[in-house]
C-alpha cells in the first residue's frame, strides 16, 4: 500500500530536542541526540532492543528527565515546567502501548469512557456516548462495544487502545511497537489505522518499532538511532540506501529471504 502524502508543516516543529542525553548508570543510552517532529508528521525511530527509543519517548512525556539538553513539546519546555503543566500537555499527547493497556475488568466501552470521565470534568452522558461512538467507528469495531478485552483478538485490543488514546483528540501520537506480536495481515491492518489516523485527526507521530514494513508503510521520515545518536534520517529509501554494517542487518532481516 502506497502511504498517502502527508499535510505535513515544516516550519512547526511540534516535538524538538536538542543535545539530549541519558545514561544509566555507567551505560550512555542517548548521547546528544538532536530531532524534530513536525506537525502532521509521521515520524519512525528505528533502532536494535536496548539502543534507548522507549526512553526517548518517557524523556518527551516527562517521565525521566535528560541528563543533560533541552526537550520541547507543542512550545513548552518539559524540564523546567510544573507538574501541573506537565500533566495537562500529558493530555495533548496520546499514547499506544505495545500491550495496550486495557482494564481487563471493564468492557470496551468502559475503557474508552475512563479517560474521558477522568479528564473532562462536567461532560454529559450524551457527548461521551457521541465520543465513544465516534473513535470505535475510526478504528472500525463499533460491534465490540459492549466485549470484555478478553473477548478480543490481539489486533482488537491494539486498535481498542489506540481508539481510547484518540478519544481526547491528542495532538501528538506516540506508538511504542504497534505491530510487536501480531500476524502479518493484522500488522498491515494497524499500519494502514496508524495513517488513517493522521489523516483524520491531523496527528504527529513518534512511532518506535523495529519493523520495517510499519516503518516504511507508515513513516514520513524514519531516524535510525545507532550508538546513542541519529546517525541516519530521511525517507526510508534514503535512510536505508547505505553499506553502513550497523544498518544494512535490518534491511537483510526483514526482506530478504
Amino acid at each position: 500500500m502506497e502511504k498517502q502524502k502527508a499535510n505535513i508543516d515544516r516550519t512547526n516543529a511540534v516535538v524538538k530536542l536538542r543535545g539530549v542525553e541519558k545514561s544509566f548508570a555507567d551505560y550512555d543510552v542517548l548521547r546528544g541526540i538532536d530531532l524534530d517532529l513536525f506537525q502532521g508528521e509521521n515520524l519512525v525511530v528505528l533502532g536494535r532492543s536496548g539502543t534507548g527509543k522507549s526512553v526517548l519517548i518517557k524523556l518527551i512525556s516527562g517521565l525521566l528527565s535528560p541528563d543533560a539538553g533541552t526537550i520541547e513539546v507543542l512550545g513548552k519546555e518539559v524540564t523546567t515546567i510544573s507538574e501541573k503543566e506537565l500533566e495537562e500537555l500529558r493530555i495533548r499527547i496520546g499514547f499506544s502501548f505495545q500491550n495496550s493497556a486495557l482494564y481487563d475488568s471493564m468492557t470496551v466501552r468502559k475503557n474508552l469512557e475512563f479517560p474521558l470521565v477522568r479528564n473532562r470534568k462536567g461532560i454529559t452522558r450524551a457527548e461521551i456516548d457521541k465520543k465513544v461512538a465516534e473513535v470505535l467507528e475510526a478504528v472500525s469495531l463499533s460491534q465490540t462495544i459492549n466485549q470484555m478485552p478478553s473477548e478480543l483478538s490481539g489486533g482488537q485490543r491494539k486498535r481498542i487502545g489506540i481508539a481510547r488514546t484518540l478519544i481526547l483528540n491528542p495532538e501528538i501520537m506516540m506508538y511504542d511497537e504497534p505491530t510487536a506480536g501480531l500476524d502479518p495481515i493484522t500488522c498491515i491492518e494497524i499500519n494502514e489505522l496508524i495513517n488513517e489516523v493522521q489523516q483524520r485527526y491531523n496527528t504527529s507521530s513518534i512511532i518506535i518499532t523495529h519493523d520495517l514494513t510499519c516503518a516504511k508503510m507508515t513513516g514520513d521520515r524514519v531516524a535510525m538511532l545507532l550508538d546513542g545518536q541519529f546517525q541516519r534520517v530521511g525517507t526510508f529509501d534514503e535512510v536505508f540506501n547505505t553499506t553502513d554494517p550497523r544498518v544494512t542487518p535490518f534491511y537483510d532481516y526483514n526482506f530478504i529471504q
